[in-house]
Formats: structure tokens, sequence, C-alpha cells
């Protein structure tokens, strides 16, 4: 099953965009459902907030007191996070619950308003934010849950800031207009994009990009899109793995295909097969066949590989999984620092992707076309690194 997260700052809409997206037969589980359910009378998720709280947060019907208990906790760190303490585990316990029993093909969005506080994002498939203009969002408090101006903002302050809740989302929904325009952009997401990477997901298969070319110009969000989905797959794999940015996109100012290119560093090939399937379960499948790094002047003219593609038919990925030290991780390496550190090599091999682009409409053909530039750039990133006492970096080494 895909899992989406889904999140956005009090009166964004996420709630409009939850209901669309059930419409369109999702499987809501909405976290502020879940947090009720866990502290209701006779839970003992109930219990522990009055042993913390006191019973003046009961009712006189001994159901919880949310305005009672807000007063005490708001403005109060060390409060608040004893209520988190109490209330989150047991909402994500119940959130595993109820995934666990949806059906195989079912694409379940989690409804989660602190998503970004509690660093849950690397746990979904893909993460949807939805956003809308401060004073519009301020506006919708007032009007629909009765609070003054000052209140509602008070309570967008406690929150997130947009910038943070970007950086976490895949996919940006912008609620400034009517209700009409939101659910045709959810329509147009869960069509063209949840369907097929639910698909794609379940029958652990890639998804291709287009065959024919395009270089995009340089990207400056690629590095935070693969720093995402470098955290889905650490929070995927067991401790100590190991997963570097590389190729183009990891390059400042070089255009590229709109490829993120990721390495995953093994000690063996046969520890990169035992880890395939937590890989495909993230949404990163092994592709078929045999794949092999060339050597460029080490020991043996070809080195095996494995190689992973991405089910998300809106981010194209290669996952490069090579052994340590072997001459395809090496230069992977020491090809991205070479171009990052001489912008001269950089410039010179954003010339030659131009003329290769004009010369060649499919990526395969140019991906042939670039071959002879790759052994000239293997020798001067080499006689860089010996000039610069370059070594990998550590962090790119399984621990």
């Amino acid at each position: 099953m895909l899992k989406v997260g889904l999140t956005g700052g009090i009166g964004a809409g996420k709630s409009a965009v939850a209901r669309r997206l059930a419409q369109c037969g999702a499987l809501i589980i909405d976290a502020d459902v879940l947090a009720r359910e866990v502290v209701a009378p006779g839970t003992d998720g109930l219990a522990e907030i009055v042993a913390a709280f006191g019973a003046g947060v009961l009712t006189a019907g001994g159901e919880l007191d949310r305005p009672a208990l807000a007063a005490k906790v708001f403005g109060d760190e060390p409060a608040r996070r004893t209520l988190e303490k109490i209330i989150h585990p047991r909402v994500r316990a119940r959130t595993v619950e109820l995934t666990a029993g949806a059906p195989a093909d079912a694409i379940v969005v989690n409804d989660v308003p602190l998503l970004v506080e509690t660093g849950l994002a690397p746990s979904y498939h893909l993460v949807l934010v939805v956003e809308a203009g401060c004073d519009r969002r301020i506006r919708r408090l007032v009007e629909t849950r009765g609070m003054t101006a000052e209140q509602a903002e008070a309570r967008i302050a406690t929150q997130a800031g947009d910038d943070d809740r970007r950086r976490a989302a895949d996919v940006v929904l912008t609620n400034d207009g009517s209700l009409e325009e939101l659910n045709a952009q959810v329509d147009r997401l869960h069509r063209v994009r949840l369907r097929p990477y639910e698909h794609n997901l379940r029958l652990r298969v890639s998804a291709r990009p287009d065959r024919r070319l395009h270089i995009a110009e340089p990207d400056p969000t690629w590095p935070e899109q693969a720093g995402r989905l470098i955290a889905r797959i650490g929070h995927a794999l067991p401790p100590g793995v190991t997963v570097s940015h590389i190729g183009s996109t990891a390059v400042p100012g070089l255009p590229a295909k709109d490829i993120i290119d990721l390495m995953l560093a093994v000690r063996t090939l046969d520890e990169a097969d035992a880890l395939a399937d937590r890989l495909a379960g993230a949404g990163f499948p092994k592709r078929p066949g045999e794949w092999v790094d060339n050597a460029r002047g080490m020991p043996g003219e070809t080195w095996p590989k494995r190689l992973h593609g991405g089910t998300d038919p809106g981010r194209p990925v290669n996952l490069h999984v090579r052994v340590t030290g072997s001459p395809g991780w090496r230069f992977a390496l020491l090809m991205r620092d070479h171009l990052r550190a001489v912008p001269e090599a950089r410039d010179c091999y954003a010339a030659a992707k131009a003329r290769w682009a004009a010369e060649h409409q499919d990526r395969y053909t140019y991906a042939e076309a670039k071959e002879p530039w790759f052994d000239d750039e293997a020798r001067a990133a080499d006689d860089w690194a010996e000039a610069t006492a370059w070594q990998p970096p550590p962090d790119a080494r399984p621990v």
C-alpha cells in the first residue's frame, strides 16, 4: 500500500484535502480523531493525563476537558512535552494497527497536523503539504472556529513555519482560491501521481522516465529533494547504512536530466541483495538485469553493482548500490567533489552537455556519447585528487 503523510498549518485547508482524497477512494487516518480516541473515558491514556495534570482536566461527566488541558499546556513547554509523550505513542500505535488492516492496494493517507514537528516525514512514501497565506488562514479560523484574530495568530505561531513544511514536502498544494480549485488540484494529484505510485509500489516496478532527452536548468531544490529520499531510505534500512547524493543534480549550477542519482554503499553485493526487499517496500525496487560500472583505469574493465529505481512517477530516481572502494563508488564521489570544487571543470561539462543534447534526442544515445568525456574527467579528477589529497568522504562509507 502507498502511505501518504498529509499536513499543513492550522487553517490551511488540510481537512478539505483529506475529504477530497477520501472521495477519490483513499483511506484517511486522522491523527486528531485518534488523539481523542486514545484519551476517551476508561482508557489508560486518560488516566495518565489525570495523573500528570490533575483531576481539574476532567469534566463533570469524566471526559477530558480539552479547554482546561489546553490552558495548562499552552505556553508551557515542559507541560506540552509531557502531554505529547502520553498521546503521540498511542496515536502511532493505533495508526499502525489501522494501516495494517488496510487492503493491499490502498492509498493510506495519514492526516497529521504535527507531522513536521514530530519528525515523521521519512516514514511515508510521500508527504503532502497544504498551505495558504497567513491572512487567509486567520480569516478562516475566525469565521469557522470562533477564534479571535489574536488567538488565531498565537496558534499559528506555535506550529512549524511554511519554510519548514516545504522542506519536508514532496507535494505542496496551495489553497488560496476556491474549494473547486483545491479539489481540482487534489483530483489531478490522485490521478497522475498517487494512483500510479501505488500501482508501481505494489508491483515493485520502477516508474520509468521518458526516454526522450531533456536537460533541465539547475534546480536549487535538487539537494533538498535528494535529502528527503535519503531520509526515506535510511528509515527503511538498518542503522549504519550510508546514502550519498551523486551525479549532476548534486553539483550546484550544473544543468542535468531531472533525475536524482543516489548511491548506497555496501560492503558486499550479497549485502546489497539482502537489502533489496526493504528498499522495494520503501519505493525503490531493484531493476532487472546485470549492471556494471566502467572501472576507468582501476583493475578490471567493469565492476558489478545493483541498480534500483523509484516507484514515484513524480520524482525519477536512480539508486546505485555499490561496494565501498569499488571503481564506481570512488569515481561517483570523486567526480561530484571535483566538479563542485573546480568551476572550470563544471562549466566544461555543462558546455559538453549542451553539445550532446543538440546531437541526441534519446537519453540512452546521449549517455553513450558521454563516455569518452568521462574517461577524460576520470584522469582530470585523479590529478585533482592527488594535488589536493582528496579522500572519499567518511560519511559515504557504511558504518
